[in-house]
């Protein structure tokens, strides 16, 4: 049976007050807590091994009786622990208090429950403040809500929650509410709610970042001359000038008028990528003017 040096494990003095030994056990507690590091084996006896340390070093009778057993704790266990009373339960009652109390199995330590093990135990693993769990939701969003931003009233325990959505969130995005997820237990602070956001393809725009791509057609006569195009961009619809001599594939950036950044005051661009659109058909005037513009092309080619 090895030694558990409990100062140590919480990283305390031995003349440290009752208030500092708390802290720092909350402290440790939080950043080690099986609800923070899913997973995390690791975190998890770490997690066990400071609370069985605030389990001796925060109860006043168990911490005199530790400071007292000191490096003498062989000579009490070779003489069956005689003066210290301890308890009798042995180490299936303990790891049923463990399960029950923390939703673990693996108990505490051989050298706790052969010294500081006893019927009080399921009764202070009771009254530790813990911090309510998380709880888990998705939503979808269109492509415009997220570029708008949004409101969802989610049916959480029969309960409906109103979850604002800034814009420019992003597919994959976990939004958290805190306090929204299940209460705490003795006090401790509620649990937080995690919301997963799933933003859906749009027919017409592409997100890349924080830029949004579409297609838009140009007539024959405004490609080659000039003009106005109109679009319909997710701020509405604008028409902006076009220069002669446009290319079919050029793409045009239109600063500021893409997705906005999420909680910042920034937003992307809009990349719209040009596609010409040959008139149907043409009446024999304008086949002939068209005939007598390619012969001055080729004319002017030629000299």
């Amino acid at each position: 049976m090895e030694y558990k040096d409990y100062y140590k494990v919480l990283g305390v003095e031995k003349s440290a007050s009752a208030e500092d030994i708390k802290k720092k056990y909350r402290k440790l507690a939080v950043q080690h807590h099986p609800d923070k590091n899913p997973g995390n084996k690791q975190s998890e006896e770490k997690f066990k091994t400071i609370t069985e340390a605030y389990q001796v070093l925060g109860d006043k009778e168990k911490r005199k009786k530790y400071d007292e057993l000191g490096s003498n704790w062989k000579q009490y266990e070779q003489g069956g622990f005689s003066g210290f009373d301890f308890g009798q339960s042995g180490r299936r009652r303990q790891q049923a208090d463990f399960s029950d109390a923390y939703g673990e199995g693996d108990g505490f330590s051989d050298f706790f429950e052969a010294f500081f093990g006893g019927s009080g135990f399921r009764q202070q693993t009771r009254n530790i403040v813990r911090k309510g769990q998380d709880i888990h939701a998705n939503t979808q969003l269109t492509l415009h809500e997220a570029f708008h931003g949004t409101i969802r009233m989610l049916q959480i325990h029969d309960s409906s929650i109103k979850v604002p959505i800034k814009p420019g969130v992003r597919d994959g995005q976990v939004l958290r509410l805190k306090g929204k997820g299940q209460q705490g237990r003795n006090g401790g602070e509620s649990g937080d709610l995690l919301i997963k956001i799933e933003v859906l393809p749009d027919s017409l725009y592409k997100r890349s970042g924080n830029d949004i791509s579409m297609n838009a057609n140009i007539d024959f006569y405004t490609a080659l001359l000039g003009g106005k195009l109109t679009l319909q961009t997710m701020k509405g619809k604008i028409s902006i000038p076009m220069k002669g001599g446009s290319q079919s594939g050029s793409v045009l950036r239109l600063k500021g008028m893409g997705m906005p950044v999420y909680g910042k005051n920034e937003t992307g661009n809009l990349l719209v990528k040009l596609q010409i659109v040959l008139p149907e058909s043409l009446h024999e005037e304008e086949i002939e003017l068209i005939r007598k513009a390619k012969e001055i092309n080729e004319k002017h080619h030629i000299d």
